[in-house]
């Protein structure tokens, strides 16, 4: 196994590097059981995983993923867009599986200790699952790519999810030829990362 720190470096949104292979089950369930793991406010373990393995589904939602991402690129200007098109956003055949993660904000009932004040807690619990699952499944050799380009009441209906249900992420999850040494978004020219120096302040924020 690597370590959680070789995890991190080797983590990447992956789109074009699935295999078609299909990830064992006891990987599966690996995965998820790390990203079960993940802290949560309260207690609440906000977070359930719909896997999805049906060809027909699969195809559905790239469809609609594809039409969302039309949408994108016209409302762009000339020059990101020729920047954006040869950018994939999604892996959601190749992959062969997609985990759709959810958040239920009325688990653990009204009284919420550490969501009191600041509500939004419960989701950064279910994100932290996300990130858990991610690197349990480099550790695995298994890719993730998150896809973000749909419309949440599409994804609810099309999972059976009820009204306290909220989608965050269609994960796209499945065997890899290779992982990208640097991020696609940074390969075709989207946006650079920051520097560290950038990001860190000390006592108070700097402009």
């Amino acid at each position: 196994m690597v370590s959680v720190y070789e995890a991190i470096r080797r983590r990447r949104d992956v789109r074009a590097e699935f295999s078609g292979e299909p990830v064992a089950d006891d990987v599966l369930l690996r995965i998820l059981e790390a990203a079960h793991h993940a802290p949560s406010v309260g207690n609440t373990q906000p977070w359930d995983f719909v896997v999805v393995r049906d060809t027909g589904t699969l195809d559905t939602f790239a469809e609609h993923v594809a039409t969302a991402r039309r949408d994108f690129a016209e409302s762009l200007p000339a020059d990101r867009l020729d920047t954006f098109n040869p950018i994939k956003i999604d892996g959601i055949r190749e992959s062969g599986m997609g985990i759709v993660v959810t958040y239920d904000g009325s688990r653990g009932g009204p009284n919420i200790l550490g969501r009191h004040t600041v509500d939004d807690t419960g989701l950064f619990s279910a994100v932290l699952a996300i990130q858990n699952l991610w690197l349990a499944a480099v550790a695995e050799e298994v890719g993730v790519g998150w896809v973000s380009f749909y419309d949440e009441d599409y994804l609810t209906e099309l999972v059976g999810l009820p009204s306290t249900v909220r989608p965050i992420a269609w994960l796209c999850v499945g065997k890899v030829t290779a992982f990208q040494q640097v991020p696609d978004l940074e390969r075709f020219g989207w946006r650079q990362r920051r520097s560290l120096s950038d990001a860190v302040h000390f006592e108070t924020y700097r402009a």
